[in-house]
C-alpha cells in the first residue's frame, strides 16, 4: 500500500484542490530512526500546493482542509506532513 503514497497524495490533492502547482517531497530518509518512521519510508512528506481553492481561507482552515482530504493516508501510515499552502496571488 505504501509504495505509491506520493502518487495517491498527488491524485487526492489534484481532485480536491485543482492546484496550479504541486510539489510532493518524500522526506522520510531524513527521519530514519525517529518516531513514526518506517523501514520502507513513505512516512514523512513535504507538500507545496498552490491553489485558488485556498482563497479567503486562513492558514489553519487551509491546513484542516488538506488534512481532511488526506485523512485516509494519515490513518494508514503517513506520519508527518509539512504543508506550504498558497493561492496564485500569494506566490507572485
Amino acid at each position: 500500500m505504501q509504495q505509491d503514497r506520493a502518487k495517491r497524495i498527488d491524485a487526492i490533492v489534484r481532485a480536491a484542490f485543482a492546484p496550479s502547482h504541486l510539489e510532493i517531497e518524500d522526506d522520510s530518509a531524513s527521519h530514519a530512526g525517529h518516531a513514526g518512521a518506517a523501514a520502507g519510508g513513505e512516512t514523512h512528506y513535504n507538500v507545496l500546493i498552490v491553489s485558488d481553492a485556498f482563497r479567503g481561507q486562513s492558514r489553519v482552515a487551509r491546513s484542516r482542509a488538506v488534512h481532511a482530504a488526506l485523512a485516509g493516508e494519515l490513518n494508514s501510515g503517513l506520519h508527518a506532513l509539512g504543508l506550504t499552502l498558497r493561492t496564485t496571488d500569494e506566490i507572485k
